[in-house]
C-alpha cells in the first residue's frame, strides 16, 4: 500500500536501526534484549497500550503456563521475558490475569527505559534499497533492520463458518461475568474446545449457566507432552474437578459445525451427521486466530499456514525481516508459548547484532541461563523438551 506523505508527516521522517513492531511479550522481550547490547538507534512501535493483547483477555482469564520465582535455583519463570524477572515475584500470583501480566510487561519497559511508543500505528512496510520504510500514523521511519513480534490477538478467526457473524469471539469479550449477566436460561454453546474453550464454559458454569462444549477432535479427551497441541495441565485439572462437582458442561466431540442460522431470535448451531443445538444466547466462538502476519504477510513466504523463517528467525525471502512470538515454528514445532519464543529472542538479536558490528558478548548471560536456543534437535513435534 503506497501512502501520499503528507509535509506534516515528512517533518517527522527519521532513521533508526531497528524497529520492533508490536509491545507485547515478544517486543518487550527482544527489546530488553536489545538494550543489554547496549543499541541505541531503535524503536518498538504499539498501536495501542504495552501488553495490549493480555489486557483485553476477559477478567476471569489466567495464563495457564504457572508462574514461580524459581530464578535463583537456574530456573527461569515460565511467564518472564527476561533473565533476571520473575512475574510470580513481582505480581505474587501463579496464574496472572492478562491485566496483571501487562504491569510486569510495563514494569520491564520503565526498568530498562525501553523506547516504546504506544498510539503508533502501522500502516504499510515496504522493502528499501538500505532496509525498510515503515509509513505509520505519526509519520516515516526508515530502519535497517524490522522484528514483527505484533502477535495474532488482533485477527481473530471470528468467521469460520456461515453465520459466524452472528457469534461473539470470546476474544471480543470482556468479561465472562457480564456476558453471562446478558445471557437468558437457555444453554449457551461454545464452538471450540481447546484452551479458550474450555476456559469459557468454565467461567459461565461458575456462573450457573448450562453450557455445551462442540469440537470435532474433543482435545479434552488426549493427554501429550505439548501443551499447545492438547489442554493444558491447568485447564486439564479445572475441567476434571468441574465435571466431578457436576457442574452443568456437556462435551461434544465428533462434531465440525457447519453453519449458525438465526431467526427471530434464536440461533441454531447445525453440525455434521445432523447434530443441531437451539439456543436463545448468542453462540461462543473460540476458535482461536487467524494465522497470517497482518500487513507483514507480503514479506514472508508460508507453507502450509506457517511463515518460512531461517535458522535465525529470518524471513526466507526478505532479508533484514525477522519474526518474534508465537507464529515462530521450527522442525514442525510451533514456539507458541512464552517460554518457548523467547528462548529465540537472543537469536534474534545475536544476528542483528553481528551485522552491525556490535560487541555481542552480553548475550553469553542468555546462553549461560538458557535463554538462547540455537540447537534445534530438542524440538521434535512428538517430544519437545525446549
Amino acid at each position: 500500500m503506497l501512502l501520499t506523505v503528507t509535509p506534516e508527516k515528512a517533518r517527522n521522517n527519521e532513521s533508526v536501526d531497528v524497529v520492533i513492531v508490536g509491545a507485547g511479550a515478544a517486543g518487550v522481550g527482544i527489546g530488553a534484549v536489545l538494550a543489554d547490547l547496549g543499541l541505541d538507534s531503535y524503536a518498538i512501535l504499539e498501536r495501542d497500550e504495552v501488553g495490549a493483547s493480555f489486557q483485553q483477555w476477559p477478567d476471569e482469564m489466567r495464563l495457564i503456563t504457572p508462574s514461580f520465582p524459581s530464578n535463583s535455583f537456574g530456573c527461569r519463570d515460565l511467564n518472564a521475558v527476561t533473565t533476571d524477572t520473575s512475574p510470580a515475584f513481582a505480581l505474587d500470583r501463579e496464574h496472572p490475569t492478562g491485566g496483571e501480566y501487562a504491569e510486569y510487561l510495563q514494569a520491564i519497559v520503565d526498568f530498562h527505559d525501553l523506547p516504546v511508543r504506544t498510539g503508533v500505528e502501522v500502516e504499510s512496510v515496504q522493502g528499501h534499497d538500505d532496509g525498510f520504510v515503515l509509513h505509520t500514523s505519526t509519520g516515516i521511519i526508515q530502519s535497517q533492520f524490522v522484528i514483527w513480534a505484533a502477535g495474532q490477538f488482533g485477527q481473530p478467526n471470528d468467521n469460520p463458518f456461515p453465520g459466524g457473524s452472528h457469534c461473539v469471539h470470546n476474544s471480543r469479550v470482556e468479561s465472562w461475568s457480564a456476558f453471562a449477566d446478558e445471557c437468558v436460561e437457555d444453554p449457551i454453546v461454545i464452538v471450540g474446545g481447546y484452551e479458550s474453550g474450555i476456559d469459557a464454559a468454565l467461567a459461565l458454569a461458575d456462573r450457573g449457566h448450562e453450557v455445551v462444549v462442540i469440537d470435532e477432535e474433543g482435545p479434552w479427551q488426549f493427554r501429550g507432552p505439548d501443551p499447545s497441541e492438547v489442554l493444558s495441565p491447568y485447564t486439564s485439572q479445572r475441567l476434571r474437578e468441574a465435571l466431578e462437582r457436576d457442574a452443568p458442561i456437556a462435551l461434544e466431540d465428533g462434531i465440525r459445525v457447519e453453519r449458525v442460522d438465526v431467526e427471530k431470535g434464536t440461533f441454531d448451531v447445525i453440525g455434521t451427521d445432523g447434530a443441531s443445538f437451539t439456543t436463545r444466547n448468542p453462540p461462543v466462538l473460540a476458535t482461536g486466530f487467524e494465522s497470517g502476519l497482518g500487513l507483514a504477510d507480503e514479506h514472508f513466504e508460508f507453507e502450509s499456514g506457517q511463515p518460512q523463517l531461517t535458522e535465525r528467525d529470518e524471513s526466507t525471502t526478505t532479508p533484514g525481516l525477522f519474526l518474534a512470538g508465537p507464529q515462530v515454528a521450527h522442525n514442525g514445532q510451533q514456539f507458541c508459548f512464552i517460554y518457548k519464543f523467547r528462548q529465540r529472542f537472543a537469536v534474534v538479536a545475536d544476528e542483528i547484532a553481528a551485522r552491525l558490528d556490535i560487541d555481542r558478548t552480553p548475550l553469553d548471560e542468555y546462553r549461560e541461563k538458557s535463554m538462547f536456543l540455537e540447537d534445534l534437535s530438542c524440538c521434535e513435534p512428538d517430544m519437545c523438551d525446549c
